[in-house]
């Protein structure tokens, strides 16, 4: 796992741990050997640390967090690494994300390649570095930068690394020869720079900067705590002289987190995302299709920024409409929000240009001729939809793939009115479209793997993280929503009132709660799907009749005056909520936060239960990727599913048994999967399709 080759008087040991370089047991063991091989053999002069691949070190195997911890650990390969007398240069070639961002920074010299990603992501996983990263980062740029970047976790360029002082120089050339050079420079200068002997960052500024950076992080979030324990851990390591013993807080924190639940439902969302990608009875060698251009049919909201995601990407797009001023509009406001991005500065002047060179316009759908993938974004109705897909059939290129951005509708029904059938799939982006990471790619009866394959790979061109599912109406999300928002509808009228609830959804963790979103939104959307689809909810559709659609008029769930973003209460409306409940002769009474949520939740939870029993997702963790990207269930409770699991299925079934008794909604009622896991003692994390 360790290739080692001696030249020179230089010792190149090189990482061989495909496709990662992850930092288990193994390669340790693999590495202490072979540095401890170098330190003693007197023909070495100096070490380079090198890894094969695209990845330097992509960080520690997280599989071992909470097991017993195999020797060597990675703090006793960086005590080595303190302890030598030769200096050692990491040639950092990949990403050094994680365990190698801290094996590179105990390091005597660092050196990258230009494309070269550096950072330390683990708040993203609801812990903190836990080999040295919280000191030795502050000691290379300062205590501020340093927690600035494990605040976000996001990784910097080999650039920004370079001006920053993280890494020594960027190199163009042979990364490993300039490595060498570097450690045969030190080697001679008879000094060896220590990252843990450095203070010359650790200023007065630097530290009054840095605490008012963390004040102002735990206040935005006080429960977070990860949050709390980085900022306990940099600030041990204030002192210039307290490295071992700051080194030992940030390993104490560390172990502590690994035990969170938090941490434990990050760590699972960062599996489930990756298990995403694996999609049943689909091999890995199913050919693909080539995607060099696209067309998008709509030049609404979701059309123009689905046309932006293929821009971004670098693949040329032709955005179709039916007449001239709707596809004005919709270019203008691409271009308007390409503007917005660059004037904010997270794109160029130039990379706007050449982006918004990539939309072109055009009236008619014959324009979708030459075009290798062609994605529907027009109204959902089907019967539009049916139109368009009969005369795609006639107009497209043999072997396009033909897409439906449908949220709720039959794909095999779109499919259906087209002679292939196998070209037709559903890509369900999320408004909006150019910002949101999930698709749902809806697998239709008919669709080719080689179709479904090529899908998986263009959502991830397109920067997007696909999720597979079948086709029922609404699919996975909108399916679980629905459900949601049934019960959202019945705790109004059995006695919570609109800010209850939404208090309760976001001190769960939700950013917005129900009725807030919905008056964001729009009442009048919901209002029309019903009239279109079926099925009535009294208080919403109430307030729609009235034209309070939400925001927009002023008016919803909430009142915003002198257009305030922010609703207030409005006691018309919770007038309307008592004489609906009257009505429908339902009597009211208060709920705790506690019986909100469970009310909320549990419907959904049993909704999945049921999607899993069809077979419309393949694991419980694809529905929980599909809630934490798609709808902002919040990450630290690890989706529905998983968060089910932490509650306890039998104490779900019981509860959802009293809510079908106490509402008379048979659709309460457990599902038989959900049902035959609580009484085994079971849980979703344990289940697999038949």
């Amino acid at each position: 796992m360790v290739r080692q080759e001696v030249d020179g008087g230089v010792a190149v040991l090189t990482l061989a741990n495909p496709p990662v370089n992850a930092l288990g047991a193994a390669l340790r063991a693999a590495l202490d050997g072979a540095l401890e091989q170098a330190i003693a053999d007197a023909s070495v002069r100096a070490i380079v640390l090198a890894a094969e691949g695209r990845v330097f070190v992509g960080g520690a195997d997280i599989t071992e967090f909470g097991k017993p911890q195999q020797p060597p650990s990675l703090p006793d390969i960086l005590d080595r690494l303190d302890a030598s007398p030769k200096p050692v240069v990491a040639a950092i070639g990949g990403a050094a994300l994680g365990g190698g961002l801290e094996l590179a920074m105990a390091c005597h010299g660092r050196v990258a390649a230009p494309a070269a990603k550096l950072g330390l992501p683990e708040i993203k996983l609801g812990i903190i570095p836990g080999a040295g990263g919280t000191q030795r980062l502050p000691r290379l740029i300062g205590p501020d930068a340093a927690f600035s970047m494990m605040l976000t976790g996001e990784p910097v360029s080999a650039e920004k690394a370079a001006s920053l002082g993280i890494v020594d120089a960027v190199v163009l050339g042979d990364l490993v020869a300039a490595a060498r050079t570097r450690a045969l420079e030190i080697a001679d200068s008879g000094t060896l720079p220590r990252v843990r002997d450095r203070s010359d960052k650790l200023t007065s500024e630097t530290r009054a900067a840095f605490e008012a950076l963390a004040a102002a992080a735990t206040m935005r979030d006080p429960d977070a705590t990860n949050v709390h324990a980085l900022v306990r851990a940099v600030r041990a390591g204030l002192d210039p002289k307290s490295f071992d013993a700051a080194v030992a807080v940030e390993r104490a924190e560390f172990r502590t987190l690994v035990e969170d639940p938090r941490s434990k439902a990050l760590r699972y969302a960062f599996f489930a995302e990756r298990e995403a990608a694996r999609v049943p009875g689909l091999p890995k060698d199913t050919p693909r299709r080539p995607i060099h251009t696209a067309a998008v049919i709509g030049a609404g909201t979701m059309g123009g920024g689905i046309a932006m995601c293929f821009a971004n990407a670098g693949i040329p797009v032709t955005v179709i409409e039916t007449e001239e001023g709707a596809l004005t509009r919709g270019l203008d406001r691409v271009r308007g929000l390409y503007a917005g991005s660059a004037k904010r500065g997270s794109i160029t002047e130039a990379q706007r240009d050449e982006r918004i060179g990539r939309i072109s316009g055009a009236i008619g759908l014959e324009h979708a001729k030459d075009a290798d993938i062609v994605i529907e974004a027009a109204f959902e109705d089907m019967g539009v939809k049916r139109e368009i897909f009969s005369r795609l059939d006639a107009v497209a290129k043999p072997g396009a793939i033909l897409a439906t951005n449908t949220s709720y509708l039959d794909v095999n029904a779109i499919a259906a009115v087209t002679n292939r059938p196998q070209d037709v799939l559903g890509l369900h982006f999320f408004s909006p479209a150019n910002v949101m990471r999930l698709v749902e790619v809806v697998r239709a009866e008919k669709t080719a793997p080689d179709v479904l394959a090529t899908a998986l790979d263009l959502a991830k061109r397109l920067n997007k993280l696909p999720v597979t599912v079948g086709v029922c109406f609404g699919f996975v999300g909108n399916r679980m929503l629905e459900r949601r928002s049934r019960a959202g509808e019945r705790l109004l009228l059995e006695g919570a009132l609109p800010h209850e609830v939404d208090a309760a959804v976001t001190r769960f963790g939700f950013r917005m709660g129900p009725f807030a979103m919905g008056d964001l939104a729009g009442l009048d959307i919901g209002w029309r799907s019903r009239k279109d689809f079926g099925g009535r909810a009294p208080v919403a559709d109430s307030l729609a009749e009235m034209g309070r659609y939400g925001q927009k008029t002023g008016r919803g769930f909430y009142l915003y005056p002198d257009g305030a973003r922010a609703g207030t209460r409005d006691p018309e409306v919770e007038a309307l909520i008592a004489r609906v409940a009257a009505e429908h002769g339902i009597a009211r009474r208060s709920f705790t936060p506690e019986e909100i949520v469970a009310r909320l939740m549990y419907p959904m939870v049993n909704e999945g239960a049921r999607i899993l029993e069809e077979g419309i997702a393949a694991r419980p963790s694809d529905i929980d990727t599909i809630w934490i990207n798609g709808y902002n269930w919040p990450a630290w409770r690890g989706g529905p599913m998983h968060w089910a699991d932490t509650v306890g299925l039998k104490t779900i079934a019981e509860a959802l048994t009293r809510f079908a008794a106490e509402t008379g909604d048979d659709s309460q009622e457990p599902a038989p999967l959900l049902k035959r896991l609580a009484a085994e003692g079971g849980r979703f994390a344990d289940w697999k399709a038949a």
